[in-house]
């Protein structure tokens, strides 16, 4: 059931981001389109960056700035190899955790001392270049290394 639930909230997206517009849009027509916010984030100069989580099923995680006038400011689909990018060793969870959105699994390995977040994601624009992000972080919650791989689920061969 949560399945479907997140597969019909991603195939609304088009259409919500369609009728929003930076800068015009508030943040009452984006709780419209949106819902509740996963998390909400304080940003730059008093704004408020709201989390649209669309993992497990989904492939895209929205961040979408309010601006301290009400305004919305941005609405960015975070799970890119840009963003990816920019995730270095060293960095903490907390921070790695804003720019990503919630991910789709969270899986501790004790023994090792490391945990892994996994987030899914497209990797260019044909639907079936499902990918998975790892960012694996030491015993204190540091990045230790990234890596992207196919989707298992997707592609078990």
């Amino acid at each position: 059931m949560a399945l479907l639930a997140g597969l019909t909230l991603a195939a609304c997206d088009p259409q919500a981001i369609s009728e929003l517009e930076e800068g015009v849009s508030t943040e009452a027509d984006v709780r419209e389109r949106f819902g509740a916010p996963e998390a909400v984030w304080e940003g730059p100069d008093g704004a408020q960056i709201y989390e649209y989580n669309r993992q497990p099923a989904g492939h895209r995680n929205y961040m979408i700035t309010i601006g301290a006038d009400g305004k919305m400011s941005a609405l960015r689909q975070v799970l890119t190899p840009e963003n990816f990018a920019l995730v270095e060793v060293g960095m903490p969870m907390e921070t790695v955790r804003r720019m990503l959105g919630k991910p789709m699994k969270i899986t501790p390995y004790e023994l090792k001392r490391e945990t892994h977040y996994d987030w899914r994601y497209l990797d260019g624009p044909n639907t079936s270049d499902s990918k998975i992000f790892t960012v694996v972080f030491d015993s204190d919650l540091k990045v230790l290394s990234t890596r992207s791989v196919i989707d298992p689920a997707l592609h078990p061969n």
